[in-house]
């Protein structure tokens, strides 16, 4: 794999604290991506906003509000994620699809590949700048803009299980899944907008869990400890 987008949930660099962030899981990640990108892989990098703001449980404010501070989430996750990797050595660069004053570059493709190329991390904040769409959303599309070879999801849940299994037991992992079958048996790994816009544009998922040591390196290289689905 030459170029992945790294999707990484927000919940899951908080650590046990569910809230937050937990450094050590944050310099973890950096450690491992910076040797990914050491070995030539091109990483780009979306960051869920779930470890602070899940505006769609309440009630009481409105849809368009409510998601606007899930992006604002994002990009204080992005901004602090990004802050761990230049400490480990990495250069960075971080994109929203707004102005966000100094703190950030617009997106546009031309100069994601070009930080891409340089062996810059790109981290991609800000969902994709309108309400009613998730960062898995945003994921798909970026991935899609900037012709990535397969998408890596880290997750808190170690693949895709044909139930939840927080709540079954018996819940069984799948080794390989299409996207179709996501969409036939309802398997949630994705939003139905990214899971077909991931299919349509053929690009591969990788599920695996962030909590398994060096997840994001193995997964990288191409050894699977998760969930491949594939596009047919």
């Amino acid at each position: 794999m030459k170029r992945v987008l790294l999707k990484l949930s927000g919940e899951a660099l908080s650590g046990e604290k569910k809230t937050g962030f937990d450094e050590a899981t944050c310099l973890g990640v950096a450690k491992q991506v910076k040797k990914l990108v050491e070995e030539g892989v091109q990483v780009a990098i979306v960051i869920g906003g779930g470890n602070f703001w899940r505006g769609r449980s309440s009630n009481t404010i409105d849809r368009v509000r409510a998601d606007q501070i899930g992006m604002l989430a994002t990009v204080m996750n992005c901004i602090y994620v990004s802050e761990i990797f230049q400490h480990t050595g990495i250069k960075t660069k971080i994109f929203t699809p707004f102005v966000l004053g100094s703190m950030t570059e617009l997106f546009s493709k031309e100069k994601a590949v070009e930080s891409l190329l340089s062996g810059t991390v790109v981290f991609l904040a800000g969902g994709t700048g309108h309400p009613y769409f998730s960062t898995d959303t945003a994921t798909a599309l970026r991935a899609t803009e900037l012709e990535c070879d397969m998408i890596l999801m880290a997750r808190a849940v170690d693949g895709v299980y044909d139930s939840d299994p927080k709540l079954n037991p018996e819940a069984k992992k799948y080794d390989t899944v299409s996207y179709q079958e996501l969409l036939d048996k309802k398997l949630a790994i994705l939003d139905l907008t990214a899971t077909v816009m991931c299919m349509e544009n053929k690009i591969p998922l990788l599920v695996f869990s962030l909590n398994e040591e060096d997840s994001i390196l193995k997964n990288g290289n191409g050894t699977v400890t998760g969930t491949v689905v594939t596009v047919e």
